[in-house]
């Protein structure tokens, strides 16, 4: 196998790692909005309904979209952004006095954290020959190497 073959295989595994844990995500917030809107509510989110659905529709476009390789770099860069946020928020500095509660947040912060790294070194590896994008009539599925441009959002 060579070395463009690895890479493509190894971003399409990329994709997929990535862009599924969202779908499922969504697919989970989406089977109970009341608990996932009652849980931002618990966290003083205004409008915890709306943000219940509009988190999960997101995360399921953004995730099918990282899935199947359409508009990656997009998709990966507004995932990292949302990573980092839902990881502040819903994690950072949550447990209060429960030892346990405290180490569960702060593990999920720092998942959070490295997802949103995944996705940015996604955005600029491109998504690989595998995907739309590389389907695509005049994309370059891999920008850093061919075109000198590191990330092309286009």
């Amino acid at each position: 196998m060579d070395s463009a073959m690895l890479r493509d295989l190894g971003l399409l595994l990329a994709r997929l790692l990535l862009g599924s844990l969202f779908v499922m995500a969504a697919i989970s917030k989406l089977s109970n909005v009341d608990g996932t809107a009652g849980y931002f509510a618990s966290l003083g989110m205004p409008l915890p309904m709306l943000v219940a659905w509009g988190s999960a529709g997101f995360e399921l476009v953004a995730g099918l979209a990282v899935l199947v390789g359409f508009r990656t770099a997009i998709a990966s860069i507004l995932l990292a952004l949302f990573s980092a946020v839902a990881g502040y928020l819903g994690h950072y500095g949550q447990g209060g006095a429960d030892p346990m509660l405290m180490l569960m947040h702060d593990q999920a912060f720092a998942k959070d954290l490295a997802m949103a790294g995944g996705f940015v070194a996604l955005a600029i590896a491109g998504p690989g020959a595998w995907s739309i994008d590389g389907r695509r009539p005049g994309r370059d599925p891999v920008p850093e190497h061919r075109s000198g441009h590191p990330l092309r959002l286009g």
